[in-house]
């Protein structure tokens, strides 16, 4: 019986979690797939918040998922190995709010666990998503703008050296939602003007959230059944398109004309450095992404690699989602 471990249930995590516990082989047959979520001691004590309270009583009562108290950032490497141990399948879906170093200790912690299990189950490795549902690190390589990609590539490394624990990365290009934070900059918070890093022509694939979690139950369910066990990565790609499309799309949705204001690369290379000087660590982190869409590189691939097509999935594009959202503005 494959037992599933989710770290976190957040922006991914919950869609995750919700997909695996919908999935048809799951409900088929709950106890042949059980899963659990590992969520900060804070968010399962009585003192939690209320809306802590409301997903704790949703996962357990609505979707049938098993709490494991558990910190992420303020535990060591052997004791996550501890709480991992235990889990054929774990998937980290705890990425971008943690301090640097987290996903190498998380892919340590793995491995450690990995070998407690094969002492005792001989045969029976754990299967490992690690963080990496985001752009093509290995096209973009080291040194880029965002440092914090440097790590990504350690993790890859760490796992391309060793045989023992299965891995899949699941690359999704940007979140969705992501591409409309206004804080980002490319969209403007009434969807009338769109910025385009770098240039008008540069592409971006991205993928909702939701379809991630779809693919990565499809995965799980349907590999662990059929025994499909080589590691590597997979496409997601829900639209991929140029930011000039984008514009085109949201003013099909919105019916009003959109602005497109191209901003060449050096001009954002200079605003990064400007946020470095005034030292605000997230304004920083936000430039740094965009420097590295403006590049272009790494951060787009053609629809036809998307897992999820190749079997039969359909992938919600950027104009049916923003329909969607731009209904309950």
């Amino acid at each position: 019986m494959p037992s599933i471990l989710v770290l976190g249930a957040g922006e991914l995590g919950l869609p995750v979690l919700t997909a695996l516990a919908r999935h048809p082989v799951h409900t088929a047959s709950p106890s042949s797939t059980p899963i659990t979520v590992l969520l900060r001691p804070s968010a399962i004590t009585a003192s939690a918040s209320s809306e802590k309270k409301a997903l704790t009583a949703h996962l357990r009562t609505d979707l049938r998922i098993s709490l494991l108290p558990g910190d992420v950032a303020a535990s060591t490497t052997s004791e996550l190995a501890a709480l991992f141990q235990p889990f054929d399948i774990v998937i980290s879906c705890s990425g971008m709010t943690y301090p640097p170093g987290t996903q190498l200790k998380l892919a340590k912690a793995v491995f450690e666990a990995n070998t407690a299990r094969e002492r005792k189950e001989a045969g029976r490795g754990i299967w490992y998503f690690p963080w990496q549902f985001g752009i093509d690190y290995d096209a973009i390589g080291r040194g880029s703008a965002q440092d914090l990609f440097n790590e990504q590539l350690d993790v890859r490394d760490l796992l391309r050296a060793q045989k023992e624990v299965r891995w899949t990365i699941v690359s999704t290009g940007m979140f969705m939602s992501f591409l409309f934070e206004e804080a980002f900059g490319v969209v403007s918070k009434d969807w009338s003007k769109v910025t385009a890093l770098g240039s008008k022509e540069n592409e971006i694939t991205v993928t909702s959230v939701e379809d991630i979690g779809r693919m990565v139950a499809e995965m799980v369910m349907t590999d662990e059944l059929e025994g499909e066990r080589e590691s590597g990565i997979v496409y997601t790609v829900g639209a991929t398109g140029s930011l000039r499309g984008l514009a085109y799309g949201l003013m099909k949705v919105t019916g009003k004309e959109v602005l497109v204001e191209e901003v060449p690369l050096e001009v954002l290379k200079e605003e990064l450095k400007e946020a470095e000087e005034g030292g605000n660590e997230a304004e920083v982190g936000l430039r740094k992404y965009r420097v590295v869409f403006a590049e272009g590189k790494g951060v787009s691939w053609p629809a036809e690699s998307c897992w999820g097509r190749q079997r039969g999935m359909e992938m919600k594009g950027v104009r049916p989602w923003a329909e969607e959202h731009y209904s309950r503005r």
